[in-house]
């Protein structure tokens, strides 16, 4: 039995909720989602608050309600304040910069520049030519986004270098001694 499909979720002021049966549209300052719920799911809807119940005859209903729970619970984050996922690059010369329609090109020390088409509701700040920060109000889009970059240039164990998270910490191994 889920104990986090049991609390409900606090809709903040500027956030528009409307359920129509199983398909929750979420609207907010940062933009809109919208998601079907399954169907072992009851959801309601009352004086700002979200609330999720199982239903009858389903085996993983709670298992699903607590899931449906989290997924709406990031939807609302999501409008509300954007997620955002801060990438760094260690190594030498290695370095990203901002192309036009929404293209990044990186010099990842490969005899040629990788070029990355981003989707749309993504978008990425470079501070530095170090620095990569993706932000986008669908939390696993941003991972997802996040991770395919990273996988250019996953860093290496001996001395780190390659495309990292900022909160990651790689362990460097000890080179081999004679």
């Amino acid at each position: 039995m889920s104990r986090i499909a049991k609390r409900p979720i606090l809709v903040p002021s500027n956030v528009n909720v409307e359920l129509h049966e199983q398909v929750i549209s979420i609207q907010g300052k940062y933009g809109h989602l919208s998601r079907t719920i399954h169907q072992s799911v009851k959801i309601e809807y009352l004086e700002n608050k979200i609330m999720f119940f199982p239903r009858a005859g389903f085996s993983d209903s709670w298992a699903q309600a607590g899931t449906s729970r989290a997924l709406v619970n990031s939807m609302i984050i999501g409008v509300s304040e954007k997620f955002t996922k801060k990438l760094q690059l260690s190594g030498v010369g290695y370095r990203v910069s901002m192309a036009k329609n929404n293209v990044i090109s990186m010099s990842l020390g490969y005899s040629h520049p990788i070029t990355y088409s981003l989707p749309q509701g993504i978008s990425i700040e470079n501070p530095s030519p170090a620095e990569i920060i993706v932000k986008g109000i669908d939390k696993q889009l941003v991972g997802q986004i996040a991770a395919n970059l990273r996988a250019y240039r996953v860093p290496e164990p001996y001395k780190g270098k390659g495309i990292r998270y900022s909160n990651e910490i790689i362990r460097i191994k000890e080179a081999k001694k004679k």
